[in-house]
């Protein structure tokens, strides 16, 4: 049977103004430059400048329907005090006018599919030649591959492009757009495109071996199976090992060089910066070229008709005072969060390098202690999730280079002597072992395991195997060199 009832509970929910907050701190310093210039078109209320009034710290504004607040309930007095207006002084406090600006410029070049285009037209071909290989350099990946197949190619091309061609004049064309630089362009798969690449070498015996093994037994060559690549080639080992170290040459990803070098430049821009200053610690905010901010006094100048002319406001008058104090409140807030950002990243980021004290004087990596993110929260009484929103975007420059701050966020464990020691620590160990081994007898995760328990680190074999794959090394039998 249905009823209706009533129900009091009490829930915990984050107003807007605080979920723009957390967007706000998670911004690095170059993302946050263009949401203040945004802000600034945006709120006629905010301009750049300085004001001279010291501002009151950062509370939180109730979540407020401002559409139900009416023009006569607005009290002037509050937007007309001088003691309400916020400053934004984060350049001044953190910089200096002699300052140097180490900022690197954005390099532009041209595209990637720009340089192909190029050297398609330098090709006498007639116009529907020249669309469908306009149409295949579109269709190359970052990598330089053509992953999708060419018979869905020749549909798109009648469907979208209305050209019409079959399989074989798309072969013709793809033939010659894999003759263009970089070598390997347009490839279909990592076999073609070093097929590709060998069959613009010189018809040495070195390469004709190599062509043999990479068109007829690729298998066991991407498996290093080195014996059976031996009895069915029916050559020495040492003809082997040259091939190998052939084929070793070649560019697997052709178009990664065409892309890293046609497209844009991206740098790192550090949030933070940390020197040693008489062997002491210094910790400084980059604030890049965010301006200083402050309220529109022409905005106060409106209120301050409103308030000499109370009660005899029109209509429209009384509108225009309730969307300027819209904008007053937004102003207020926006200039207070940018305030509250700095303090905060600054406190978590001071703790961070209290925390790890040791690695940043020596920049020895063994250095580092074991960290996770509550250890930060509790320490600055912050949620995990603003500490998160700090480490995961934001960058730190060091006298050992440039480091994202959730580097130095890691897990711990014991050693046999009971002690807390960082799992970066035992990375760092398990790299050297694998750098030091013999590349012809490779190590398995099981030795692995055996030589870490040798140095005082008792770890799991899956363990070993997570590591190694965290640092991107691959297994015993793909390590295996001749």
């Amino acid at each position: 049977m249905l009823k209706q009832s009533l129900q009091q509970k009490l829930s915990q929910k984050l107003s807007p103004q605080q979920i723009k907050l957390m967007k706000l701190i998670q911004l690095p310093t170059i993302e946050l430059e263009q949401k203040v210039q945004e802000e600034i078109e945006a709120n006629p209320a905010i301009e750049e400048g300085v004001d001279e009034i010291e501002s009151p710290e950062f509370e939180d504004y109730e979540d407020r329907d401002l559409q139900h607040v009416s023009a006569d309930e607005i009290n002037v007095d509050e937007y007309l005090s001088d003691d309400e207006v916020p400053r934004y002084r984060l350049v001044a406090n953190n910089s200096s006018p002699d300052q140097e600006d180490k900022s690197i410029p954005v390099a532009m070049g041209s595209s990637s599919t720009q340089l192909l285009e190029s050297q398609l037209a330098l090709r006498v071909l007639d116009d529907h030649f020249h669309q469908i290989g306009v149409y295949l350099i579109g269709c190359i990946n970052d990598n330089g591959f053509i992953r999708r197949d060419l018979s869905l190619i020749v549909d798109d091309l009648l469907f979208t492009q209305n050209i019409t061609t079959d399989l074989k004049e798309l072969k013709q064309v793809l033939g010659i757009v894999q003759d263009f630089e970089p070598v390997g362009i347009g490839a279909v798969d990592l076999q073609d495109t070093m097929l590709i690449q060998l069959s613009k070498k010189a018809e040495t015996e070195v390469v004709l071996v190599s062509k043999e093994i990479v068109k007829n037994h690729f298998n066991a060559l991407s498996k290093k199976h080195y014996d059976k690549l031996l009895s069915k080639l029916s050559i020495n080992e040492d003809l082997l090992k040259k091939s190998l170290t052939e084929i070793s040459k070649l560019n697997p990803k052709p178009g990664s060089a065409l892309f890293s070098s046609t497209g844009v430049v991206q740098h790192i821009i550090p949030d933070f910066n940390i020197s040693i200053i008489d062997g002491q610690l210094d910790l400084e905010m980059n604030t890049g070229m965010i301006p200083e901010l402050r309220i529109n006094s022409g905005f106060k100048d409106l209120l301050q008709g409103y308030k000499e002319t109370k009660g005899k406001q029109s209509k429209t008058q009384k509108e225009t005072v309730f969307f300027v104090k819209q904008k007053l409140d937004s102003a207020k807030w926006f200039i207070d969060a940018i305030r509250q950002r700095h303090r905060t990243l600054m406190y978590t980021m001071t703790s961070i390098m209290s925390f790890q004290e040791e690695f940043f004087l020596t920049g020895d990596e063994k250095s580092l202690r074991p960290m996770i993110l509550k250890d930060i929260a509790e320490k600055v009484d912050m949620d995990i999730s603003t500490v998160s929103r700090v480490a995961n975007s934001k960058y730190v420059n060091t006298p050992y280079g440039t480091y994202l701050v959730k580097y130095f966020f890691s897990e711990s464990m014991k050693n046999e002597q009971g002690e807390e020691v960082s799992t970066k620590e035992i990375k760092m160990i398990l790299e050297e072992v694998i750098g030091e081994e013999n590349k012809s007898k490779p190590l398995t995760d099981a030795k692995l395991m055996e030589i870490l328990l040798e140095k005082g680190y008792p770890i799991a074999r899956r363990t070993v195997a997570k590591y190694r794959e965290q640092l991107n090394i691959p297994v015993a039998r793909l390590r295996k060199e001749m």
